[in-house]
C-alpha cells in the first residue's frame, strides 16, 4: 500500500511546474493577451537564453472562433504567461478534442512558435514541440 501512495503522489507533483516569481510590473499588471503583455514578452524573449525556458500548458480558449493554448514560460529569470495562436493542431489534436483537460500542467519540451508583431498586434502563433512530460 505505500508504494502505491508513493506512485500516487509522485504522478501528482510531477506536473507541477516550479513556483516563479515576476517583479516585471507590465506583467503584473496586463492581461496576457493584451499588446503590451505580449510586445513585453517579445522584448524579454531576446534577453534570455531560449534553451533554458521551460514551458506548461495552462489552458485551452477560444474567442471568436480563434482557438489559443495559455502556456507558462519560465527559465533564465523570465516568468510570464504565453497565448499561442492555434492556427493548426499538428500533434496536439487530442488537446484540441478534449479542449486541454487531462493535459493542464504538462511540460512541453521544445515548444516552437512564430512572432509576428506589428503596430496593432502582436501574436504568437503555434509550430511545434517535441514532446509532452506528463
Amino acid at each position: 500500500m505505500k508504494k502505491y501512495l508513493l506512485f500516487v503522489y509522485l504522478c501528482f507533483i510531477s506536473c507541477d511546474r516550479p513556483n516563479c516569481d515576476t517583479a516585471n510590473v507590465l506583467f503584473l499588471n496586463n492581461n496576457p493577451n493584451s499588446k503590451i503583455y505580449k510586445d513585453e514578452l517579445v522584448k524579454q524573449l531576446t534577453k534570455v537564453d531560449q534553451t533554458k525556458l521551460s514551458y506548461w500548458l495552462q489552458k485551452y480558449d477560444e474567442q471568436n472562433g480563434v482557438e489559443s493554448l495559455y502556456f507558462y514560460i519560465q527559465g533564465d529569470g523570465l516568468c510570464a504567461i504565453a497565448c499561442l495562436t492555434m492556427k493548426h493542431w499538428n500533434k496536439l489534436e487530442h488537446v484540441r478534442e478534449k479542449k486541454g483537460i487531462g493535459r493542464r500542467g504538462a511540460e512541453f519540451t521544445n515548444l516552437q512558435f512564430d512572432i509576428r508583431q506589428d503596430s496593432v498586434s502582436t501574436e504568437f502563433i503555434y509550430n511545434t514541440f517535441d514532446r509532452i512530460i506528463d
